[in-house]
């Protein structure tokens, strides 16, 4: 489709046009060069040029230029431009401040990455050193483990899994529960029968 066609008249009225223009036109470069031709045609005395909305506002005197003349000087213009290929889509350059901008925000995530991967590497050290002191633990008593390996193993496991719920829930529990127990009633009854069963299971067979 033509440029000419993808002009679309908005507005008439006597000494008065709006159009509505494609992105093409809008650019910086040729929006002024747009202007500055119009401005050049006989008759015309304002152009007001909106890219950011894509309209053009044109005030002529339709005794020296009439309606019909005045578009076909503007597809002249348009017609021009397009075949010199200054309607080319050109990539706007980056400013400095988006340059600054886009800086930051790649600090920014780089910290948050190395913060979060800090965090993490100090919550596997600690999830490791309570897993080597249980472990310790356990191999201090290899009588249990060689008479009864299952409910050893069933013990280290159980061990490991209440470690690792209280670190899960740390958090909550010290941040929430403790500040409102009642609120958390069932949480903390779910915690002490959790505890109930782990001693239960360590009590020897009779």
């Amino acid at each position: 489709m033509s440029i000419q066609k993808q002009c679309v008249l908005r507005y008439r009225a006597e000494g008065h046009v709006r159009f509505c223009v494609p992105l093409v036109l809008c650019q910086k470069g040729v929006a002024e060069n747009i202007t500055a031709k119009i401005q050049a045609i006989d008759g015309v005395y304002r152009v007001n040029f909106y890219a950011r909305q894509g309209k053009i506002s044109i005030r002529f005197q339709e005794t020296v230029c009439d309606f019909d003349q005045l578009i076909k000087q503007l597809f002249e213009i348009f017609g021009a431009l397009e075949k010199s290929g200054a309607l080319i889509v050109q990539e706007n350059k980056p400013s400095v401040f988006s340059k600054l901008s886009a800086k930051v925000s790649e600090n920014a995530d780089k910290f948050a990455v190395t913060r979060w991967f800090k965090t993490k590497t100090v919550e596997a050290k600690e999830t490791l050193q309570a897993a080597k002191i249980i472990t310790k633990l356990t191999l201090k008593k290899p009588n249990a483990l060689i008479k009864d390996p299952e409910k050893a193993i069933i013990d280290f496991l159980n061990d490991i899994l209440v470690l690792f719920l209280i670190r899960l829930h740390w958090d909550h529990i010290t941040k929430l529960w403790l500040a409102s127990p009642f609120k958390y009633r069932y949480e903390w009854l779910a915690t002490f029968y959790m505890f109930f069963l782990l001693i239960r299971s360590r009590k020897s067979k009779s």
